[in-house]
């Protein structure tokens, strides 16, 4: 990426996007259903249990949601436990920091794929962005998208968006775009705080209908949900999930 480019990427003025974002979360608030398809259902705590993890894949059967989105431990059981739903499994690689070696995202990218995961949400590399690297941050996406997508999984790129100044989130994205990125997504859950409105909206101008935005962290009522779809978002990740949906039927 040139000197020029990275200077263009900053600028806010590119925010010029295609995407419909007020069509979309219409069509996604429409009904239970149409907002259960476009929910990850996740499960990311470190004490998680298998039985919670059972649990999840059922609820993420039931309600049909996007995906049952795990830890890499669980990427197995929660595959056996969905097989045959059409139901994907989706985990989590490098996570919650993206500092591991690009050798190692892309080695769990592969195992996790073999071991049926069809939804890879990757944390970028936060440290090598802020030290004015971006080369070697897109190489380290683009890394794990060929493992993704040679083994027909999607890829969504956390980019920790708490964590960054507003010219970091601008070059981030455009950098996850540039590499191939199914997805960018806005946290882990892990760090300070997590999706706003502003960042989803900010990310989807650089991405316009280029890839996908994930709104995740703290999404935990209807109208967050329905917050973040107007902002941009077409993909929620959320743990609260099932009570967001309800809350759609109950209104």
């Amino acid at each position: 990426m040139t000197t020029s480019t990275l200077e263009q990427t900053s600028k806010p003025a590119l925010l010029i996007s295609d995407y419909d974002a007020q069509a979309f979360a219409a069509h996604a608030l429409s009904s239970r259903r149409a907002l259960a398809s476009v929910i990850d259902h996740t499960l990311l705590k470190p004490e998680a249990t298998r039985a919670q993890v059972l649990k999840l894949c059922d609820e993420a059967a039931r309600y049909r949601f996007a995906c049952a989105m795990v830890n890499p431990a669980w990427a197995a059981t929660a595959c056996a436990a969905l097989a045959g739903t059409g139901i994907p499994v989706g985990v989590v690689i490098g996570f919650p920091h993206g500092a591991s070696l690009t050798t190692t995202k892309r080695e769990e990218a592969e195992a996790l794929t073999k071991l049926g995961a069809r939804e890879l949400d990757m944390v970028l590399n936060i440290g090598l962005l802020k030290s004015g690297d971006p080369s070697l941050v897109e190489a380290d996406i683009r890394g794990v998208v060929e493992i993704a997508h040679d083994n027909g999984a999607i890829l969504k790129v956390i980019l920790e968006t708490c964590l960054l100044t507003l010219e970091e989130k601008l070059l981030a994205s455009e950098l996850a775009c540039s590499a191939g990125a199914d997805f960018l997504k806005t946290s882990t859950g892990f760090s300070t705080s997590g999706a706003t409105a502003a960042d989803v909206s900010l990310m989807r101008g650089v991405a316009g209908s280029r890839c996908g935005v994930k709104a995740s962290g703290g999404i935990r009522t209807l109208a967050d949900a329905r917050a973040m779809l107007e902002a941009g978002a077409n993909r929620i990740g959320a743990s609260a999930s099932v009570a967001i949906v309800d809350a759609l039927e109950a209104k």
